[in-house]
């Protein structure tokens, strides 16, 4: 089953629609709806971190066992969440508000959205898969201007050519995927 985490996470939150960056301007790609700077901050910040956070064994484990009372940011952003929450404010120019529990609400659903879409039984493996699968999309909407890259120690995250588009892109994008399958600690044992 194929889900886009970015449209469901949007959808499920109640935020406008997204822009996707212009891997040119690295600006939002403006249409004819309205941008909502929190939401084109968050969702694709936190689900950049839901990524990263997903590729070890930890984070693969904690999204397979996550509760209601999980404090994702905190989780996924470490020691730096503190100054992801800052950049994501500073972006969106909220300078009075506290968007922690939203972001938090973000991640959440995201995890909620991760466990419906995985097969009975699942594992860490196909954790680290699903989020692998997800991550070209949510580049594509990642603001430049936050560097979560370099907030995530992946600066690949930053880097502009993963917004680009077409079949050039894609193949190229395919096959550094086919390269980078995530592996887990019981992988590494059975070698």
């Amino acid at each position: 089953m194929s889900v886009n985490l970015i449209k469901t996470i949007q959808e499920n939150t109640g935020f406008p629609p997204l822009q996707k960056i212009d891997p040119n301007t690295q600006q939002p790609v403006t249409g004819k709806d309205e941008i909502n700077k929190f939401s084109q901050a968050a969702i694709p910040a936190v689900l950049a971190g839901l990524y990263k956070y997903a590729q070890s064994d930890e984070g693969a484990a904690a999204i397979l066992q996550a509760d209601a009372d999980t404090n994702w940011v905190s989780l996924i952003f470490n020691d730096n969440s503190k100054e992801a929450v800052q950049k994501i404010t500073a972006y969106a120019q909220l300078y009075n508000t506290d968007p922690l529990a939203t972001m938090n609400t973000i991640a959440h659903e995201a995890v909620k959205a991760v466990k419906e879409n995985l097969a009975t039984g699942s594992g860490l493996r196909e954790v680290k898969i699903f989020f692998s699968n997800q991550r070209n999309t949510i580049l594509l909407y990642l603001p430049a201007e936050l560097k979560m890259g370099e907030l995530l120690h992946d600066n690949t995250l930053d880097d502009n050519t993963n917004k680009m588009e077409g079949p050039i892109s894609s193949l190229v994008q395919s096959i550094g995927a086919a390269f980078s399958n995530p592996v887990t600690g019981d992988d590494l044992k059975d070698k």
